[in-house]
């Protein structure tokens, strides 16, 4: 009885983890066919259309533009900026982006190199294939590139799952690497704008 009961719950744990990501998967063409991925106005529309759940809207939104690797991140910063304020908006683009990434590194090491060909894309892969030949060195290369902007964090974070590194290493570079970059997206921009606005003739 024992035995039976261990092998439902098996297969039940694989049917909920397929559902999730069918559901993700879903709902990420649909957000990128809508336009809600590299449309900032509309982006903002469709999240401050769901009110109190605005900040688990946009968390999802940004989840689903970090699975796709290639469209690039900053719409979705600018507008947790624009939505929530500096502070709120580097909190939910933190937590998104962090939950975005441990998919990412999660998916890629489940489904290896196809699932980095298909949601990276081949342009980055070539670019950044002989990474994966650094055993020794990737580690280190991967915090840096994770702590300074303008790198490809989404798709190296698939990257690091084709990798032996530890998920508890990946999540440490992370939690210690993620909020500098976030900060400058996040407060930056809002200092920014700020200042845009000052100056405004008007």
């Amino acid at each position: 009885m024992r035995g039976w009961l261990k092998q439902a719950a098996k297969v039940a744990g694989h049917c909920v983890t397929g559902a999730a990501i069918g559901g993700m998967a879903w709902f990420v063409v649909w957000a990128w066919r809508s336009g809600l991925l590299t449309d900032q106005t509309a982006m903002a529309a469709f999240v401050e259309g769901f009110g109190a759940a605005a900040p688990l809207l946009f968390m999802l939104v940004q989840v689903a533009q970090i699975l796709l690797a290639f469209v690039p991140g900053g719409a979705a910063c600018t507008v947790g900026v624009l939505l929530f304020g500096p502070w709120l908006g580097f909190l939910y683009n933190y937590l998104g982006t962090l939950a975005g990434s441990l998919l990412n590194f999660c998916l890629a090491r489940r489904f290896g190199m196809r699932f980095v060909r298909a949601f990276g894309g081949e342009e980055l892969l070539a670019k950044h294939l002989r990474r994966l030949e650094e055993k020794d060195r990737f580690a280190k290369w991967f915090f840096w590139a994770i702590l300074l902007p303008f790198f490809p964090d989404d798709f190296l974070c698939m990257l690091a799952g084709l990798t032996s590194m530890s998920l508890r290493r990946f999540c440490v570079i992370l939690l210690l690497g993620k909020p500098a970059s976030i900060a400058l997206y996040s407060i930056g921009l809002a200092q920014l704008l700020q200042l845009a606005v000052q100056r405004l003739p008007f």
